[in-house]
């Protein structure tokens, strides 16, 4: 199989792989200052944020449909839209997101795509100045 015939979901590493990603995001973002303001507008218990985020990016990278086929349509934006996100959230949460793709063994190709659609997503998810 070569990697263009490859989906996002195994590059990653398939369901192990995304679990890690996920698993690591949420543990920097829960422990490092520098993502205080990201962390404050989650729950305490980020069990159920993990969980929502393998869900969704599993069905969002090719994966299986989960969040899905347990909630719908993921609607991302009126879904964030009662928390205040600006460009200091933002920025946090991609601190986190770029640290654990630099930590996780990935083709170079698939770490930048990664990059840049998450950078663009969180960008879309701003909701204050």
């Amino acid at each position: 199989m070569t990697p263009i015939e490859r989906s996002l979901y195994e590059l990653i590493g398939g369901e192990t792989g995304l679990r890690n990603l996920v698993n690591r995001f949420y543990d920097l973002l829960d422990s490092s200052p520098k993502a205080a303001q990201i962390r404050a507008i989650h729950p305490k218990s980020l069990k159920q944020s993990r969980e929502n985020f393998f869900m969704f990016l599993s069905g969002w990278s090719g994966g299986p449909q989960l969040y899905i086929e347990k909630y719908g349509h993921p609607a991302l934006r009126r879904r964030h839209a009662p928390f205040s996100i600006g460009e200091e959230e933002r920025d946090q949460w991609l601190w986190c997101m770029h640290r654990v793709l630099d930590e996780m063994e990935l083709d170079s190709t698939v770490r930048d795509y990664l990059k840049t659609h998450f950078a663009d997503a969180a960008d879309f998810l701003r909701n204050k100045k």
